[in-house]
């Protein structure tokens, strides 16, 4: 056996400070000192006979054989991962972490979480907020992604869950005292913003053939999108949404659509995993559950 696979331990914090570009935060996520990774790092260059990393302000970077050396142990420690969880995947028993876009989580997911619930009483879920689309080294089994980002570089699976058009909504009584017959009168409406990445109301009065300018509309600017549904609710202006989200508040009589002209594309929904995951019984059975569920809603 080659006498460098001694550095196995030195290898991990190599792999950890390349990741992080820090030795702090290598040091945090390894428990150990920062020192004894600077020390431990400073050894491996010495016996290797290069140096791995150099300080850019702050952080920690990669030199070029650095970088040849990553790519090999990040390869290498997916290999052994992945055999370990072939011999010791978890049951499929315990808990599941879930992320995905509040909207999604609060509209749509959270409704028709306990049917999963009733059917697998034994895998408790966690739902959490979208952190980031690499879910490596996260707690996050399955990440709902909202957007057409691709993974396939990550090493992770990716399966389209559906594709919604952009519609405008208002409380029924908006639309009984505004008489809505052409899409210009929204230009006399409060419109609710939430600063979302995949669509605004300038595209959607450009898909209606339109002419808007932001400066003349009546705006009302919110963090969030149950902060927009329920101004709207209210009777206070109209907002952006899909069907899917928007369905439970259209079922009730709180909510109407003015005017059937869809944005498109509209918003793109993603189920992401990681294939090597230790989780991937659990995983399996919650993505087929959620592919079974939008099946019977759309």
């Amino acid at each position: 056996m080659d006498n460098r696979l001694r550095h196995l331990s030195a290898l991990r914090y190599f792999e950890s400070a390349s990741r992080l570009k820090s030795y702090s935060k290598a040091a945090e996520e390894l428990y150990v000192t920062q020192a004894a990774i600077s020390q431990k790092l400073r050894q491996l260059e010495e016996r290797l006979g290069c140096k791995l990393f150099i300080r850019r302000g702050r952080e920690m970077h990669l030199t070029d054989k650095g970088q040849i050396l990553q790519k090999y142990i990040d390869d290498g420690f997916k290999h052994i991962i992945t055999g370990l969880n072939r011999i010791q995947n978890e049951p499929l028993e315990g808990l599941l972490n879930v992320s995905a876009p509040r909207s999604f989580s609060t509209r749509w997911l959270m409704p028709r979480l306990w049917k999963f619930t009733m059917e697998y009483p034994h895998v408790p879920i966690r739902v959490q907020s979208v952190k980031k689309i690499d879910i490596r080294h996260t707690e996050t089994d399955v990440l709902i992604w909202q957007g057409n980002e691709n993974v396939e570089h990550l090493d992770l699976e990716q399966e389209t869950l559906f594709e919604e058009a952009i519609y405008p909504y208002c409380s029924p009584q908006l639309a009984e005292s505004m008489q809505f017959i052409n899409p210009e009168q929204l230009l006399y409406c409060w419109l609710i913003d939430f600063h979302s990445d995949s669509f605004s109301w300038n595209q959607w009065f450009r898909s209606a053939n339109v002419s808007a300018k932001r400066e003349s509309l009546q705006w009302m600017e919110v963090d969030t999108f149950d902060m927009a549904i329920n101004a709207v609710v209210a009777g206070h202006g109209a907002c952006l949404a899909t069907e899917s989200i928007s369905a439970d508040f259209i079922e009730r009589g709180l909510l109407v659509k003015p005017f059937d002209i869809g944005l498109r594309p509209g918003i793109h929904y993603s189920m992401i995993s990681d294939p090597s995951s230790s989780r991937v019984l659990r995983i399996n059975t919650f993505k087929s559950w959620l592919q079974k569920e939008l099946n019977n809603t759309h």
